[in-house]
């Protein structure tokens, strides 16, 4: 499978990080996702998987993910009139998440928005990359709103996405990019310029995994020396497969695994962070509002741990235990080294949502085992430690988590 991967990447049948040959250096084994070429491991998953859980730091190549830079003098009005938060309200230097709905408010995309002057980067999951930037290019022609694609566009504008998630991520950040970077603060961009690209690079304090963690921007051609800086001051090169172990122990939903379209966006984003409900007509606003203000959705994210040592297959669905109702189901299930047992991602009916919930899971007719709810995340990292404000030195080696 791998070497298929490596052939048609090579061949040009799948598109390929900036990153691709320090990788292949590093010995990834690649897989396909979405049309790129990505690294699911590099030799010991379980290795990358502590590496960000207890005490170090991973080193993840997110550049699959969509990045679209948005400009011109109408951008805030057009992005505002697309997007469920408040653009208007993002202050040069910041950034906020957000969700692009469609007009019957159901989930198009997850994004974060970055504010760099009169300039808006817009991130978002390698599975609605494509979908953004159409939804984006819709309206270049609408008016002073201009749309350039930073991650599979002309490879002149492409850029790359890195991130260094774990208790170390800030002091290796630091030795590899300088104490500004490694201090910057949640919500809020660092700036640096680069030697070698027009593209400055960019870091953002977020998480993937729960545990403390910066996310990099930078041009294409800067990304190796950055990567090998980051690998020299201690950060351990890390693949999707650790990664999606993380995310699900973190309650990070993936779109196209716990999300999609057929989902209203206040079942699978977190509205007190991605949505405002103060500002003006957005598309899906009416829906959205009306749910927030008026009642609660029928069914929500949630997380799963399962009683037994049982794998849930991919239409394992859950079910009451006194009645026997449907109560929901399994959208994205891993073992998870830190609990020792089975736990999932899952969709659940509100009347279910309460924490330590009994349910019993189903494959078809067959009773598999009996499951417990359990509030996100499932594994409370570091993050929730807190983080430094704007200006506060990070924490001391060991003094995160």
């Amino acid at each position: 499978m791998a070497e298929a991967v490596e052939t048609q990447a090579a061949e040009g049948g799948l598109r390929r990080s900036p990153l691709a040959e320090e990788q292949a250096r590093a010995g990834a084994r690649l897989v396909e996702r979405d049309g790129w070429a990505v690294a699911a491991s590099f030799g010991d998953t379980a290795a990358e998987y502590e590496a960000v859980r207890s005490g170090g730091a991973g080193l993840f190549d997110l550049s699959s993910r969509g990045r679209v830079e948005v400009s011109g003098g109408e951008a805030i009005q057009f992005l505002n009139g697309m997007l469920t938060n408040d653009v208007a309200r993002l202050e040069d230097g910041a950034w906020m998440h957000a969700a692009f709905p469609n007009p019957q408010g159901r989930l198009v995309a997850t994004a974060r928005v970055i504010r760099r002057g009169d300039l808006f980067l817009v991130d978002t999951e390698t599975e609605t990359g494509t979908a953004v930037l159409r939804w984006l290019e819709r309206f270049v022609y609408a008016g002073d709103f201009r749309v350039r694609d930073l991650a599979a566009g002309e490879p002149t504008l492409r850029t790359a996405l890195v991130s260094v998630q774990g208790p170390r991520a800030a002091e290796f950040v630091g030795a590899a990019l300088g104490a500004e970077a490694a201090r910057v603060a949640r919500g809020r961009s660092v700036a640096i310029p680069a030697e070698s690209d027009a593209h400055p690079i960019v870091v953002i304090r977020a998480t993937h995994t729960a545990e403390d963690g910066f996310d990099i921007f930078l041009g294409a051609s800067s990304a190796a020396a950055v990567w090998r800086a980051l690998v020299e001051a201690g950060a351990r090169p890390a693949g999707l497969d650790a990664l999606e172990v993380l995310r699900v122990e973190a309650g990070v939903p993936r779109y196209g695994a716990d999300a999609s379209d057929a989902n209203v966006v206040l079942e699978v984003v977190d509205g007190d962070e991605a949505v405002s409900y103060t500002k003006g007509c957005y598309a899906g606003q009416e829906i959205i509002a009306r749910i927030h203000w008026r009642g609660h959705v029928a069914k929500r994210v949630t997380g799963v741990v399962f009683d037994r040592d049982v794998e849930p297959p991919s239409d394992a669905r859950l079910r009451d235990c006194a009645g026997g109702r449907e109560a929901g189901r399994i959208t994205s299930a891993v073992f998870s080294p830190r609990l020792s047992r089975w736990v999932a991602l899952a969709l659940v009916k509100y009347d279910f949502l309460a924490p330590g919930t009994e349910l019993k899971v189903f494959s078809g007719d067959a009773e598999l085992c009996a499951a417990h709810i359990r509030g996100l995340p499932l594994v409370r990292g570091g993050w929730y430690a807190g983080g430094p404000a704007e200006g506060e030195p990070a924490a001391a080696e060991g003094e995160s988590g």
